[in-house]
């Protein structure tokens, strides 16, 4: 699959200062750069009301993608009491 990242994800990432949990991310993302099927990614979860989007659930925290045909694009990674106000 095809990978793209917003600026807000990046900017996300700077502010992560754990340093096993930019390992599980980092492994995540290339986890689904190998794959074809959306089946295949761990802890993938549609979210409700939206066709596109999608989260990733890494312990506390959430990976929010939107999948467009072959492309995912990174939208945000936050801590889970606050993805969801900022994402989709």
């Amino acid at each position: 699959m095809k990978l793209a990242y917003e600026a807000c994800f990046e900017k996300d990432l700077k502010n992560i200062s754990d340093k096993n949990l930019l390992k599980k991310i980092k492994s995540t993302i290339e986890e689904i750069r190998k794959t074809d099927k959306l089946s295949s990614i761990s802890n993938l979860k549609k979210l409700r009301g939206y066709e596109t989007f999608y989260r990733i659930r890494i312990g506390d925290y959430r990976i929010g993608i939107e999948i467009i045909e072959d492309c995912v694009i990174f939208t945000r990674v936050l801590h889970r009491k606050e993805v969801y106000r900022y994402f989709p």
